[in-house]
């Protein structure tokens, strides 16, 4: 809620007699963008070729996290975000757990405008939970995790399916139609009163698709090959600063040849150049975005956040893979041909593809593995924050080891939200993220001592500069590696055998922390 200059002249005195801190005068506005299955390395900013212009205006003025971890797969990072807390506990049944407050709910009680454009993927099975059920006034979105960029199943607004809308617009594409319904959604804010946006892209997630003449601003790019691209992306990150001057590559996935030896050389270079063509196009709109706040004059006083949900995906898509995302036909009739075939260029409405190891594995330079892993390469992820009222000393990175599960308590704070002691559903689970708002006036903060990971084909425990990670692979049993990121940061050296005692240690804060988050998933 916007304050009187009367309000203003008390807050102000109150705040100025309390000591130094921030004057956040008003409830800062809040978007929090997620973009989809993209690599640490992929933005310009953290390094990346791909064009991304307003992501790294918002960079350069505000802050890179340079230490950042999502979960590893879709939902669960959504879950985290929106709660505070680690998806093992905030997360049943594929929604949010009924305890658990999330954010939109929390500032929605504090006087906000609630908004969501972009995909939900917590909608339960089969899907019937909406983002309006959990605290947003508004949506326009997907219900699912994944879908055809140029006509997406379980497209809503808010709990109507308007899916003939994609069918009845040769020219839908869901990226922009994400941006154009966000930017939207902020010029018909009631302008007395604070906002919290979410927007969520499905880009880069598979399927490749983008417009012909987006794909055809990267034609040729990626002749190279991964392995080039990979080598050039660590100089820059290096330039930058991401990563420290002796970091070294993390080796070639075994299931990535040589750029030499690759037999497909063509399609591959296209299936790039598709991806970052769909990124591009979502940067865009992040323009379109920054543009709309600064027309409603709200941008001075936006806190923004842009990070991505997990790293690169690998996984290769075969023909007979099916699902409520895959459409049997394109808008006018024609078949669709699902499958990474080298003989179909991806990027039309009737292909389905994605990009595979080799470009998953230049995504995440320098790190290992991928998304559905807690290596480095599924859960290191860049995130940016940019507030010109409330960030100071723009344009530094900060190393402060942090995790999706810190952007709710950072925005609780800053709009002197609470979450309320009861609920219906009985006492809300307390949040396991941290604050990060120190960072924004150039406080030094500890960050987390220990990060706990566990999904699908990962566990992990991070634990001061110690790694816990185990991967399961095929039906072998997962056992643990040990490395020291400090010295080892793209975990090539496992210690395991080395230091057991050191395992054993791990081990039992990563077995009472799995134990604590089961007990409070136990609904009442």
């Amino acid at each position: 809620m916007r304050k009187t200059p009367i309000v203003l002249i008390a807050m102000f005195f109150e705040l100025f007699c309390s000591g130094p801190q921030m004057l956040w005068a008003t409830a800062p506005d809040i978007v929090v963008i997620m973009a989809d299955d993209m690599g640490y390395s992929d933005p310009g900013c953290f390094g990346g070729e791909i064009k991304t212009p307003n992501l790294d205006r918002l960079a350069d003025g505000g802050l890179r996290f340079t230490n950042f971890y999502s979960e590893n797969m879709c939902w669960v990072s959504r879950a985290a975000m929106l709660t505070g807390i680690y998806h093992k506990t905030s997360m049943v049944k594929n929604t949010l757990h009924p305890r658990c407050v999330s954010l939109a709910e929390a500032v929605r009680g504090n006087g906000y405008q609630t908004r969501m454009s972009g995909k939900w993927h917590l909608a339960g099975k089969p899907y019937h939970v909406y983002p309006n059920d959990r605290g947003f006034d508004q949506f326009y979105g997907i219900l699912g995790g994944a879908a055809s960029f140029f006509a997406p199943a379980s497209l809503c607004r808010n709990r109507t399916n308007v899916e003939e809308e994609a069918h009845n617009d040769p020219n839908y594409y869901f990226t922009n139609a994400v941006s154009r319904e966000a930017s939207r959604m902020i010029h018909e804010a009631d302008a007395d009163r604070p906002l919290f946006l979410s927007v969520a892209y499905t880009a880069a997630h598979w399927p490749l698709h983008a417009p012909e003449n987006e794909v055809a601003a990267y034609k040729g790019r990626y002749a190279i090959g991964w392995d080039q691209l990979r080598e050039q992306r660590l100089e820059r990150m290096k330039q930058l600063g991401i990563v420290r001057d002796e970091v070294t590559l993390s080796n070639r996935h075994t299931n990535v040849p040589s750029w030499q030896t690759e037999p497909h050389r063509e399609w591959q270079q296209r299936r790039m150049e598709v991806y970052a063509a769909q990124v591009t196009v979502m940067d865009r709109g992040i323009g379109r975005i920054v543009d709309a706040l600064k027309q409603t004059g709200r941008f001075e006083n936006t806190l923004i956040f842009f990070t991505i949900d997990n790293g690169g995906c690998h996984v290769e898509y075969t023909p007979d893979r099916k699902g409520d995302y895959l459409p049997q036909a394109t808008r006018d009739g024609r078949p669709v041909r699902p499958g990474n075939l080298p003989e179909i260029m991806p990027g039309p409405e009737d292909t389905y593809q994605s990009y595979g190891h080799g470009w998953a594995n230049a995504s995440n330079t320098p790190y290992r593995l991928f998304k559905q892993y807690d290596h480095e390469g599924g859960i290191r992820t860049p995130m940016i924050a940019h507030w010109p009222n409330g960030i100071t000393a723009t344009g530094r990175l900060v190393p402060t080891v942090s995790h999706l599960i810190d952007i709710m308590p950072t925005v609780l704070e800053v709009t002197a939200t609470t979450v309320p002691e009861e609920i219906a559903d009985g006492t809300p689970v307390q949040m396991d993220g941290i604050s990060l708002a120190g960072a924004f006036t150039g406080e030094s903060l500890s960050g987390h001592e220990t990060l706990f990971f566990h999904h699908h084909k990962g566990q992990a425990l991070r634990h001061g500069d110690w790694k816990l990670v185990a991967a399961k692979q095929d039906k072998k049993k997962m056992s643990w590696e040990l490395y020291n990121l400090k010295q080892d940061p793209t975990e090539q050296q496992d210690l395991a055998g080395q230091m057991p005692q050191r395992v054993r240690e791990l081990s039992a804060i990563w077995d009472a922390e799995s134990a604590r988050l089961a007990t409070q998933a136990l609904i009442d």
